[in-house]
């Protein structure tokens, strides 16, 4: 079996609130570090994209895991990358990286770029398509692959969110429909737990680690502070993919 740990939205800023919620979620990770095989970020470290907000994310961001990172509306791809990924940049901040499990399982995973410079919706513009088209022709076909971003590319009846959300994922789910080993999206944003279907595979997004956000039924505060800081984790085992939430007491 192979397991992902999953936790998006750090939001860091600078605060000790924000600090301690991902500092808690990050021991109840890494305390349980024997029985996962990676640790998955996707999206707004920081939450204003100030240099100093990545200073501090360096120096927290630590696990025995190995850590894929992706960017999110929050984030600016200069800063971001030099911190995070060691080679700044101004374009979309597109990696691959190829994971053995504990159980000898190779797991591939394509961390892809959906944020727009200055823009809160998302976007996987044509050379991120093309990274990505690129990616999965070269693979083994019987490779799974995890392909992970920040924005959801689908309606989660959320409005605020679903006005913010990526757009022109009818070119994603072209591409996809011709790998059939792509085994699920993964990625943030939302600030809530959520699994759906996109492109016949699955879609989960992790909870927010800095806040989560109100359903319309919740009230009418779009952000609730008062929920915990909380974890998914994806369990992939004989083309089975199976999601767990848990809360982080903080």
């Amino acid at each position: 079996m192979f397991v992902v740990a999953h936790i998006s939205d750090l939001h860091f800023n600078g605060t000790r609130f924000n600090r301690s919620r991902i500092e808690s979620t990050l021991s109840y990770i890494n305390a349980r570090a024997a029985g996962i095989d990676v640790l998955l970020v996707t999206g707004d470290i920081a939450d204003e994209g100030a240099p100093s907000e990545y200073r501090e994310a360096h120096g927290v961001l630590e696990s025995p895991l190995p850590m894929l990172i992706t960017a999110g509306n929050h984030d600016v791809r200069e800063p971001f990358s030099a911190a995070l990924i060691g080679t700044e940049t101004s374009g979309p901040i597109n990696h691959a990286r190829r994971i053995s499990g504990r159980d000898g399982l190779d797991v591939l995973f394509l961390m892809c770029d959906s944020s727009i410079p200055g823009r809160n919706d998302g976007y996987l513009d044509d050379a991120t398509i093309g990274w990505l088209s690129d990616q999965l022709d070269a693979e083994d076909p019987a490779t799974p692959v995890f392909i992970a971003f920040h924005h959801p590319p689908a309606k989660l009846h959320m409005p605020f969110m679903d006005s913010i959300r990526q757009t022109g994922e009818e070119r994603l789910a072209a591409l996809v429909g011709q790998h059939p080993n792509v085994v699920a999206f993964l990625c943030g944003h939302a600030h809530t737990p959520a699994v759906t279907v996109f492109a016949d595979r699955p879609l989960c997004l992790a909870p927010g680690v800095s806040s989560t956000l109100s359903l319309p039924f919740e009230g009418r505060e779009i952000v609730n502070r008062g929920q915990p800081p909380g974890i998914a984790f994806h369990l992939y085992d004989d083309g089975q993919l199976v999601t767990h939430f848990r809360s982080v007491m903080f």
